[in-house]
């Protein structure tokens, strides 16, 4: 994952190097050479993933793919949240880096400690997907786009929720192979043990609003980003209405950043008018190089 960048872009390198100097750990090699079990496990993924997504926008600012912070918004879908607030200015890239490490351990201690499960529902309305949790004692983890949900809890829960979404007529009910209920009140222990690294760790006011996941509403002080990467550990991830939110305040181009194109395909789910690109790799930035300017992201 990332090798590309590494390869292709001097100043994608130069994120790498300064991951595994501020982690103290060789974090390029394992994205790069794995092992692909060691990589998965969330204290490694979750800064694995943001380096090389901020590699990859480096990369494009340099390239002239992008104007320097060309957003009117920038979202981040869970751990992207902290992609975000860097590229916003609001988070420093080394202080962020071992922010999301610390996270993702206390999300992995979280999830040994008390068992979890999440699962897909796909093709039930959301009030529905409520109800069933409602009746099931699971949670709902993440509203993605309509008809699709991701909802977690005990691994009791999450199979009878599973049972009665396909009675109730969902298309599709997928258990996900992950190792906590994340966004749930599972994570409860997580948001605590964050408490005092965010509370430590310097924050300015964001150059760019941030839509938050816990509210789909926009956020620049530093302060609501401290409340923010707390809440968002324990609450749904409002992805549907954050997008909304986006374009009901004029967003038209959705840039989507880093590895994957999970989200570009999200948003034309929720407004297939909507138009989207994604940098995810050296071919796309080379290809995009000749974009032209994107001031109304």
């Amino acid at each position: 994952m990332g090798l590309d960048l590494y390869q292709s872009f001097p100043v994608a390198r130069r994120v790498f190097q300064e991951a595994d100097e501020a982690l103290g750990l060789p974090l390029s090699s394992l994205c790069f050479e794995g092992p692909e079990d060691t990589l998965r496990q969330t204290i490694n993924a979750q800064p694995a993933i943001m380096t090389v997504s901020l590699a990859c926008l480096q990369a494009a600012l340099e390239e002239g793919c992008l104007q320097e912070r060309p957003a009117a918004f920038m979202a981040g879908h869970s751990l992207g949240e902290y992609t975000a607030l860097v590229a916003a200015g609001a988070l420093g890239f080394r202080d962020g880096l071992r922010l999301v490490r610390e996270r993702g351990r206390l999300m992995q201690e979280a999830g040994e400690r008390v068992p979890g499960a999440m699962a897909a529902i796909i093709g039930l309305p959301e009030d529905k997907v409520t109800e069933l949790c409602y009746q099931t004692r699971a949670e709902v983890c993440n509203l993605n786009s309509p008809g699709q949900a991701v909802i977690g809890g005990t691994r009791e829960a999450v199979a009878q929720a599973i049972e009665e979404a396909k009675a109730r007529g969902a298309r599709q009910a997928i258990r996900l192979n992950v190792s906590g209920a994340f966004h749930s009140s599972l994570m409860g222990p997580a948001a605590e043990g964050m408490a005092e690294p965010v509370a430590r760790t310097p924050f300015t006011d964001a150059q760019v609003p941030i839509v938050a996941n816990s509210t789909a509403q926009a956020i620049t002080s530093a302060e609501a980003i401290r409340r923010e990467l707390l809440e968002q550990l324990r609450r749904p991830v409002l992805w549907q209405r954050s997008v909304e939110y986006m374009i009901e305040n004029g967003v038209t181009t959705f840039v989507e950043i880093g590895p994957g194109r999970v989200l570009t395909a999200l948003i034309r789910r929720i407004d297939g008018s909507a138009n989207t690109e994604n940098i995810g790799d050296a071919p796309s930035i080379r290809r995009e190089a000749e974009c032209g300017d994107r001031s109304d992201e």
